[in-house]
């Protein structure tokens, strides 16, 4: 491995995969150029085990969208149509894995990623420096920081709780579904009301448990986790007119809304819940849980006129609560932070037109451009706008570094 690059990119998951068809149709010469780091040493691994660990079977996205550049899904799945999922012709998850090995295929990328992970990242003068959990140090001209979301979020009360055995308090990150022991008779609480609730929620039914889907708010059934009108002008031209950043960041969570459910899972759940192998709580929430004789006893936040979990003996509680979005907390960012400060919205930083860290080369991508891409950024779409933004500074030697100065 050249220990002096140009461009680093950190993560391999579908994101980055995105950003180097984009870039090498761009520029083909790139490709001696860059590096991708990640610690499977291939692509697509981490978005592999989470889709496998909830036993998810189709992507939640059309499948108009994917990492390629020239090839279309569609004409891959011609001789399998009935792995695309009405409405939009969803793609079964076999069915995009196969055609995202044939991306990689296709680009000649199977030797891009390097089998490590990035434990510190460090500015130099012009350039960064990448320590690997290897041992070895990497400069790179130009950085991308293509990883996910953050850490997992966890509900308030989950750090009085006493303690219990492993495995019966877990978030939604560390389940797997195809490890999991048979659940018969077992009573199990699943928190959260978004996609992950309802998948772990059917995973744990298909192995005999009786299911508690429990929200702080009213179920939110929706084909996508944001209307289409995002994924262009409809909604994004008056977004990205808008000037305050803070406003961007309300309109961000009012387009996901907290989380919700495609129409179709919560049609098969409501259809369980007749038949007493689900039961729903809504806009109810937890407000104390404490382990005792082999099982949880849960106190819930209308327990003053109706406790509605007291006769229920619950052996596990699932917490599909999402992830935290805070540059601030990324493992990573702690020396760009101190070195170049920026601007930051309830953890979301403000880049400049082209998703670039004020002052210096890195740049972002995933949930980390929301303020910039819109509501989709962590999607698959996203990832495509994404590279509009960014792909111009890395192949355009005119497009000069600038600082941004925020409009408010």
């Amino acid at each position: 491995m050249n220990h002096q690059i140009d461009i680093a990119i950190i993560g391999a998951g579908p994101q980055a995969l995105t950003l180097v068809t984009h870039l090498l149709q761009k520029k083909p010469a790139l490709k001696n150029r860059l590096q991708v780091f990640d610690p499977s040493g291939t692509w697509m691994v981490q978005w592999r085990q989470q889709f496998a660990a909830q036993e998810i079977p189709y992507l939640r996205s059309p499948g108009v969208h994917h990492p390629d550049v020239k090839e279309t899904l569609f004409n891959f799945a011609d001789h399998r149509q009935e792995e695309l999922y009405y409405p939009y012709n969803r793609p079964g998850t076999q069915l995009f894995q196969d055609f995202c090995e044939t991306v990689v295929d296709r680009w000649k990328l199977r030797d891009q990623v390097t089998a490590a992970q990035v434990v510190q990242l460090t500015p130099l003068a012009k350039r960064f420096q990448l320590q690997l959990d290897t041992g070895e140090q990497v400069e790179a001209r130009r950085v991308v920081l293509a990883t996910g979301g953050g850490a997992a979020q966890v509900p308030g009360w989950t750090a009085e709780v006493n303690p219990h055995p492993p495995g019966r308090l877990c978030h939604s990150q560390d389940i797997k579904l195809p490890k999991l022991p048979d659940l018969n008779d077992e009573t199990v609480l699943i928190i959260g009301s978004g996609q992950s609730s309802a998948h772990l929620a059917l995973g744990a039914i298909k192995r005999g448990a009786k299911v508690l889907m429990m929200a702080r708010r009213t179920l939110n059934e929706k084909l996508f986790d944001a209307e289409p009108g995002w994924l262009g002008p409809k909604y994004l031209k008056g977004f990205q007119a808008e000037p305050d950043w803070q406003v961007r960041w309300q309109m961000i969570q009012d387009a996901r809304n907290g989380g919700s459910i495609a129409p179709e899972l919560l049609t098969q759940l409501r259809r369980l819940s007749q038949s007493g192998q689900v039961t729903f709580y809504e806009q109810c929430q937890v407000s104390r849980a404490h382990w005792q004789q082999e099982a949880w006893q849960v106190q819930c936040n209308v327990a003053k006129t109706h406790d509605c979990l007291a006769h229920q003996r619950i052996k596990r509680i699932w917490l599909a609560t999402g992830t935290t979005t805070d540059i601030t907390a990324h493992p990573l960012m702690g020396e760009i932070l101190e070195r170049y400060p920026n601007q930051i919205v309830n953890g979301l930083p403000v880049l400049d037109e082209h998703l670039r860290w004020p002052g210096c080369d890195l740049f972002l991508m995933g949930p980390w451009a929301a303020l910039h891409v819109g509501p989709v950024a962590r999607n698959l779409h996203g990832g495509r706008m994404a590279c509009d933004r960014i792909v111009p500074a890395l192949t355009k030697a005119s497009v000069a570094r600038t600082v941004i100065h925020p409009p408010r």
